[in-house]
């Protein structure tokens, strides 16, 4: 059964007094509005770590996760600026809230014949599936948190990753409360 992963403060927290940020944005579905939620992270020298945008259940609205790194007062101006945005409808740092959250990731690894199963054996350990196979790689295909992708690419890096694509995070609120 797959585990289900809560984002909460202190996995989150930095050394310098920073700590990631799980912010959600509903927005309309219109050119431009991701350049300016992008410049309104940029004038606060916030870095966005993680960015994934994908269209609502509404075809009028799009929804916006970013991950984030900086100081809560920073981010506090931030969400302030994003909800006086004409296109934002509303955004919310889920950072404290109990959220689902995902990943997902493709690894071109490195695979001779004589290491094949031993690497489809580790693959199947993390839960990863095998999506491609030629003479010299394999290509797995694995979700999760972020630690987990994490550790995956630890665990192939030893065998020699070839190539690796990367989602950015997902995030989905627990229970009745909307996410954004």
């Amino acid at each position: 059964m797959a585990q289900t992963n809560v984002t909460n403060a202190q996995e989150i927290a930095g050394s310098n007094g920073t700590k990631k940020h799980a912010i959600s944005l509903y927005v309309a579905n219109k050119p431009g509005v991701l350049i300016r939620i992008a410049l309104v992270f940029a004038r606060r020298g916030y870095n966005i770590d993680s960015l994934v945008v994908y269209g609502a259940h509404d075809p009028a609205f799009s929804q916006i996760n970013i991950e984030a790194t900086g100081d809560e007062k920073t981010l506090d101006q931030i969400l302030k600026q994003l909800n006086k945005l004409v296109d934002v409808v509303h955004a919310r740092d889920n950072t404290v809230e109990d959220v689902i959250t995902r990943e997902f990731a493709l690894m071109k690894v490195a695979c001779l014949p004589e290491k094949r199963a031993e690497i489809l054996q580790v693959a199947h350990a993390f839960e990863s599936e095998s999506i491609d196979l030629t003479d010299r790689t394999v290509t797995i295909q694995v979700s999760g948190d972020s630690k987990k992708i994490d550790s995956v690419h630890k665990v192939f890096s030893t065998y020699g990753i070839v190539e690796m694509v990367r989602s950015g995070k997902i995030i989905i609120a627990r229970g009745e409360r909307p996410t954004s």
